[in-house]
């Protein structure tokens, strides 16, 4: 069930002849709504037996929070707003019940050896030296797009004043003039 394809005008007038203590009306509540928070629970990541105690947990909730719900309109995203809190609230659990890894005898070395590490750095400013050498809108562009994990583009093409959509655009043709410039100085593997 999909929250757009809920009547919330139905939904206001049962909730509110469940208030004023109509069990059928509650009874049709559940089956109207608890599809919708089942899928709510799932794509929070939990599993079919914890999102069934989810669900219950937020329809007790409801129960025990009559009083507190000003507008029987608002009941359908309160209810959702609960699941997702229940369902992250069972989800922490679970990750802090997850057991440790077995550990190996002996830990390898996790640091690179020092040539390693000479040659990454070498590579590493190279590869800068390669973006100072690109237009101004590129080096901007490249630097969010190294820098920012899953930037906003929305975000993006404000801070530079380009529009949303031709943004993926814009960082392909900069990634490839980078690419050129690159292969074309000859130093060092780039594969």
């Amino acid at each position: 069930m999909n929250v757009a394809k809920t009547d919330h005008g139905r939904v206001a007038v049962l909730f509110g002849a469940a208030r004023e203590g109509d069990r059928a009306a509650l009874d049709e509540l559940v089956v109207l709504l608890t599809p919708l928070l089942w899928q709510v629970a799932r794509d929070q990541g939990l599993d079919a037996d914890q999102a069934g105690d989810v669900v219950q947990t937020t329809w007790l909730r409801l129960l025990g929070s009559f009083a507190e719900i000003r507008s029987p309109v608002a009941l359908t995203g309160w209810l959702i707003t609960v699941t997702k809190r229940e369902a992250w609230r069972t989800g922490e659990k679970r990750q802090v019940e997850r057991p440790l890894p077995e550990l190996p005898e002996r830990l390898v070395e996790a640091s690179p050896a020092p040539e390693e590490g000479v040659l990454r750095d070498d590579q590493r400013a190279r590869l800068w030296r390669a973006v100072d050498n690109l237009p101004e809108r590129c080096r901007r562009l490249l630097r969010i797009v190294a820098f920012v994990h899953r930037p906003d583009y929305a975000e993006v093409g404000a801070r530079l004043g380009m529009p949303r959509g031709s943004i993926g655009p814009t960082r392909g043709r900069c990634l490839a003039r980078l690419r050129e410039q690159l292969l074309a100085n000859g130093e060092g593997d780039w594969l």
